[in-house]
This record gives C-alpha cells, sequence and structure tokens, in this order.
C-alpha cells in the first residue's frame, strides 16, 4: 500500500536523534518532509541548537522550543520519543521511509492539480515536479569512481611513510597486520584466563602511545581494576598485590611513574554500557567532543553484550551484535577490537591450539570480522611447559593480509607483552 505519511518513522528519526545527537549532521531529511506539524516544530528546534554548536540531547531540545513544548506534546512526548527507539542502527533505514512517503504526497498532489487543469503545458509541469521530487533525498556520493581511482595511483607512486593502521608498539604484530586498521572488525579470542584482557590492555597502552585515543568498553572489570592492571603492567608491578595492598618502595616509585604515563595518554574507559547503540552513542560523542581523536575502540567481550533484539537462539544475537559492530567500525571509519570466548571444543584435541570452529556461538563472527586473531598459551595447558613466558598470536584470519603466528613475551604476573 502507497503510504503518504509514516508518523512511526517520524518518531523513529527524531528520538535516534534525542538518544544520540551526534547523528542529526547525517541526517539527509529536511523539515519539510516530516508530514506531523509538531515533528516538523521538533526538528526545526533540533537545526537551531545545532547551528548554536550545542551537543543535541533532550534537555536542549526542550530548552529550545520554549513555549513551543505545549504544541508538540509537552516534555512527556519527547521522552517517550526517546524511549520508543530500542536501537538507532535503523535510523537511516526510516529516515529513507520519510523521504519516500513525502515523496509520494507531493506526487499525489501534483497529479491532482494537474487533474483539475490538464493543459499542454500542465503536463510539462507535472513531469518535471515529479522528476524533481524523485531526486529528492538522494545522497551524493562525494567521490567519483575516476576520484577514487586517482587517489588509489597517487598512494602507489608517492606512497607515505606512516603505517596504513594505527601502532600496537608490537613490531612483529604491526607489520603483519600493518597496525590496527580503520574500519575493521579485529576479534581476538582464547580460553578463560589465558591474557584476553591484558592483551587488549597492552594494545590499548600501544595505541596511545602512538597518538591514538582508545576507548575501552568493559563489561567485566570495573574501570578501577582495569587501571590497576594498567599500572602493572607499565610500572613492572605483581597484579596480586593490589589484593592486599602491599607494595614494596620501587613499587611505589614504579607506580607513581606508570600513573604519569597514562595520565598523558587519550584514555577513556566505559564499565556501564552493554548495547551496541549505547556503545556507538558514546563513540559517536567522544568523536563530536574531540574531532580530531583517533579513536581505537575495545570491546571486553562479546557473549556479555546484550542484542538490541531478542532471538531464538543465542548465536542469532551474537551474529546481530557482531553485524552491527562491522557496520560501526565501517560508518566511523575506526578500528573496533572485540574480545570472545573459545568453546571447551579446544580442550578435547590433542593440539589445543584455537581453530576457527572453536569460536563459541559463531554464528556470524567469522563472516564479519575482518582479522580473527587466537590468543594460545602452551604453559595454561602443560604446567611443566619451557615456554612459560611465551603468548601465541595466531592470526587465523586477515582479509587483506596474510595469515600466520606472532610471538611475544608475556609476563604474566605483570599483565605485561613485549616484543
Amino acid at each position: 500500500m502507497i503510504t503518504i505519511a509514516n508518523f512511526e518513522a517520524e518518531v523513529s528519526v527524531l528520538g535516534s536523534v534525542l538518544q544520540d545527537g551526534s547523528l542529526f549532521k547525517e541526517l539527509v531529511v529536511q523539515e519539510e518532509h516530516f508530514h506531523e506539524v509538531n515533528h516538523k516544530i521538533i526538528f526545526r528546534s533540533m537545526k537551531q541548537v545545532a547551528a548554536l554548536g550545542e551537543f543535541i540531547d533532550l534537555v536542549t531540545v526542550t530548552t529550545k522550543l520554549g513555549e513551543a513544548i505545549a504544541r508538540v506534546g509537552g516534555t512527556v512526548y519527547l521522552v517517550e520519543m526517546a524511549g520508543s527507539v530500542p536501537s538507532t542502527a535503523s535510523m537511516k533505514h526510516h529516515e529513507r521511509l520519510i523521504i519516500d512517503a513525502y515523496r509520494t504526497r507531493m506526487a499525489r498532489t501534483c497529479a491532482l492539480q494537474f487533474a483539475e487543469n490538464p493543459t499542454a503545458d500542465g503536463l510539462d509541469t507535472l513531469i518535471a515536479s515529479l522528476q524533481g521530487y524523485q531526486e529528492t533525498g538522494v545522497d551524493d556520493q562525494g567521490k567519483s569512481t575516476y576520484d577514487h581511482l586517482l587517489e588509489i595511483t597517487e598512494e602507489m607512486c608517492f606512497p607515505s611513510s606512516e603505517q596504513s593502521g594505527v601502532g600496537t608498539s608490537f613490531h612483529d604484530f604491526d607489520e603483519m597486520t600493518g597496525g590496527l586498521q580503520r574500519g575493521e572488525l579485529i576479534i581476538v579470542a582464547a580460553r578463560p584466563s589465558v591474557g584476553k584482557t591484558a592483551f587488549a590492555l597492552n594494545l590499548a597502552a600501544g595505541c596511545a602511545k602512538n597518538g591514538a585515543s582508545p576507548l575501552i568498553f568493559s563489561l567485566e572489570m570495573g574501570t578501577k581494576q582495569l587501571l590497576q592492571r594498567m599500572i602493572s603492567a607499565e610500572g613492572f608491578i605483581d597484579s596480586q598485590k593490589w589484593r592486599n595492598m602491599i607494595f614494596s618502595r620501587d613499587d611505589y616509585e614504579h607506580a607513581i611513574h606508570a600513573v604519569g604515563e597514562i595520565s598523558n595518554w587519550e584514555l577513556r574507559l566505559y564499565d556501564n554500557l552493554r548495547t551496541v547503540s549505547t556503545i556507538r552513542s558514546a563513540i559517536r560523542k567522544r568523536l563530536h567532543d574531540n574531532p580530531s581523536d583517533k579513536p581505537v575502540v575495545f570491546i571486553d567481550y562479546l557473549q556479555l553484550m546484550t542484542p538490541t533484539s531478542k532471538h531464538e537462539r543465542r548465536d542469532l544475537e551474537i551474529g546481530e551484535i557482531t553485524r552491527e559492530l562491522k557496520l560501526l567500525a565501517v560508518e566511523l571509519n575506526i578500528p573496533i577490537v572485540l574480545l570472545s570466548q573459545l568453546s571447551r571444543g579446544v580442550e578435547s584435541r590433542n593440539d589445543k591450539r584455537p581453530l576457527m570452529s572453536d569460536l563459541r556461538e559463531s554464528g556470524n563472527i567469522e563472516q564479519d570480522a575482518d582479522v580473527i586473531a587466537f590468543l594460545y598459551r602452551d604453559d595454561y595447558y602443560n604446567r611443566e611447559s619451557s615456554s612459560n613466558k611465551v603468548m601465541e598470536i595466531i592470526l587465523a584470519k586477515q582479509r587483506n593480509g596474510p595469515t600466520g603466528t606472532v610471538r611475544l613475551a608475556f609476563h604474566k604476573e605483570h599483565g605485561r607483552f613485549e616484543n
């Protein structure tokens, strides 16, 4: 059925912006595209807030509406509008529905006007109007194919000396991957207690030292615990000492030095966000407030995340999460490192090195990930192993690069990785 107005889509788009104000600048839809008068007024207020350089949210929009708040249904309507959106991921699709309804509405109006006065000039006007409305809302892709080919040629002829991705300070890892590449979803998977979180924190530290801005989303540990682990790694402090708070004189000196180093990093830690939509909002806000930042996102870990919508099977929920995170990496052009648990299947083999099939509730993980790295420690399974300070980083998949194994020194007591 042809729709000339889509109330639900209008509510969804405006509600998405109220949830995450940074989405406003991505909108193609304009005030005249909305059918509901109160939605036009709300959109106009959002536009005025954005023009002032302020962040769009319930408070700033309500303030800008002023006395007009009663005309749009009151503050309660805005709160309900924001709360009715389960995920902002569908905003672009709902925006398209608004524009489709606007085109149909305007085409209907033009056709009725022509029907009242069907002349030759009127027919030409009708055709021109319909063509104009057909082009409404079409995204400008910016660069043509020729522009992209020219850019590729220039990069080949005049290559940059800089690494293409964000450096981690692990030379062999960076040489094989080119660093953490923008727009990629990187999965780091291992069995519990092998060292996933420690590895992620070390990667984040390396990125920070190379001028990036790590954003760490922890679903398992609090911010204080994570910072203690980072101080231990930077200051060579036994992490067990945080339990009884008994430190040596050297520990105090090393800790103070480590705190000074970490305080200079553009580092943010979040320990209360569990869905892709809330993580997306936090990243967007960070980019809005600090447009010059080079964010690298770390999420610890996949199986603790909550899906936007419930599914009958957990593997489908996991697949939805990895798909949304991959799209987010591409959309914001940032690397996202996602930690994941492995199933117990690895325990039943003689060779305990992980395989793709060991990814827990794999679903779409293998399909969505650009890089899949497994962590393996021989001493995890064999206490008598002579390789008790070696961690193997097994690159089992790399969409745009080679696969293979990188070996790093791992000081378990400090949670520290080294070349």
